[in-house]
């Protein structure tokens, strides 16, 4: 008869585990967590609902135009579509973040995970992986609804499919490894999302109205306005590659913050 294992024998065998393969279960139990909560499929459907809804109003309004156009690629519709549908996937998120402090599961999620990095990149990887999937996936299928509806006035030219598609990923990826970290670093709901909400939409339209330079300087290095140029392409005098160094820097920032409050304070305050 064999003795059941002990507590020590548990902490023994999770010794013997190398740094691999304790991520690789830490990925693991992280995506079956994520599409086991009901919360999930509704930011989801949220998103679908408004990157293919707007899609097929562009193709209705396209091929009823009293000058439609012909032949434009319906890759621009993908852009427009994923500025606001980006909120619903960077508020999947952080709940998938903060619900752990609102409900205590960080302990367990804690015991099952004790090194806390490991933890912090297996969320960060999960999530942040797959709102960028969603999101591409989201802008395919918001051209295909306008191609669709306006057919055969808009075109899917396909290489530049790839690039309006790969700059929808990146952009929801920034955003998400930016709810990430503030997740982490905030530990609430509201306040991470009041704060995502501040950096990626108000602030960058509010502070230029103000007519101050120093508003509009601030307001250039604010996420919000680099992924806007990235996806509409109007913001006076920012670049793709400031755009692109604006929202790694605040993903990359705000994630360290976030990864330092986990790894050095107590996980249940």
């Amino acid at each position: 008869m064999t003795a059941a294992p002990t507590a020590r024998d548990r902490r023994d065998e999770a010794r013997d585990l190398s740094t691999g393969q304790v991520f690789a279960r830490a990925c693991a139990a992280e995506w079956t967590r994520l599409w086991t909560v009901r919360a999930t499929w509704w930011f989801l459907a949220a998103a679908a609902a408004v990157m293919v809804g707007i899609g097929a109003t562009a193709g209705f309004e396209a091929a009823g135009s009293p000058d439609p156009p012909q032949g434009d690629p319906a890759w621009r519709i993908s852009t427009i579509t994923a500025m606001p549908a980006q909120f619903a996937l960077l508020a999947l998120t952080l709940l998938a973040v903060t619900s752990d402090y609102a409900t205590g599961g960080i302990v367990p999620a804690l015991q099952w995970t004790p090194r806390r990095t490991i933890l912090f990149l297996a969320r960060a990887l999960v999530l942040t992986g797959t709102t960028a999937v969603a999101g591409a996936l989201l802008g395919l299928a918001s051209a295909l609804a306008a191609h669709t509806t306006a057919r055969p006035l808009l075109r899917l030219p396909w290489d530049d499919g790839v690039e309006v598609l790969g700059t929808v990923a990146f952009v929801v990826a920034a955003g998400a490894l930016l709810a990430v970290g503030l997740g982490f670093l905030l530990r609430h709901t509201a306040g991470a999302l009041v704060a995502v909400f501040l950096l990626m939409l108000l602030l960058p339209l509010l502070l230029p109205q103000f007519g101050y330079a120093w508003m509009d300087a601030l307001a250039d290095v604010l996420p919000g306005t680099g992924a806007a140029f990235l996806l509409l392409g109007e913001v006076p005098g920012m670049t793709t590659s400031s755009a692109v160094t604006v929202l790694l820097g605040w993903a990359g920032g705000v994630s360290l913050a976030g990864w330092l409050r986990l790894t050095r304070d107590d996980a249940n305050r």
